[in-house]
């Protein structure tokens, strides 16, 4: 059966609770729609992370990117959505979304959004 798209992703335990360490992970094929002419936007998405209680498991990541495929959102949007679900999910010490989005009419637009455990999301 194919992979299908999924608003869910999976926390997997953080084997390495006692120190802290860096996760990066790049979707250079990120694509959502434009709310106002529901064209294609293409992004890279980059999200880098200190972990806390729990990791994301990658494939359940990816099938939550590819949800927003058929949404008309501003970039604003998406990339801090992003960060809430992955904050929700996981818990982390710290992180922060970056989209780097596609020129459009002429704007090359990134949005970076962040949270660090004392922040309120």
């Amino acid at each position: 059966m194919p992979t299908q798209p999924s608003e869910s992703m999976e926390a997997v335990p953080n084997p390495h609770t006692d120190i802290s360490y860096e996760v990066t992970m790049v979707c250079p094929e990120f694509t959502c729609l434009c709310p106002r002419t529901g064209q294609p936007d293409f992004a890279t998405i980059t999200v880098t992370y200190i972990p806390g209680p729990s990791i994301v498991e990658l494939k359940s990541f990816k099938q939550y990117l590819w949800t927003y495929r058929e949404q008309g959102l501003f970039h604003e949007d998406v990339t801090n959505r992003i960060l809430k679900d992955l904050v929700a999910t996981l818990h982390p010490r710290f992180m922060e979304v970056e989209g780097d989005f596609y020129v459009r009419g002429g704007i090359h637009t990134t949005v970076r959004s962040t949270f660090a455990e004392d922040d309120d999301v």
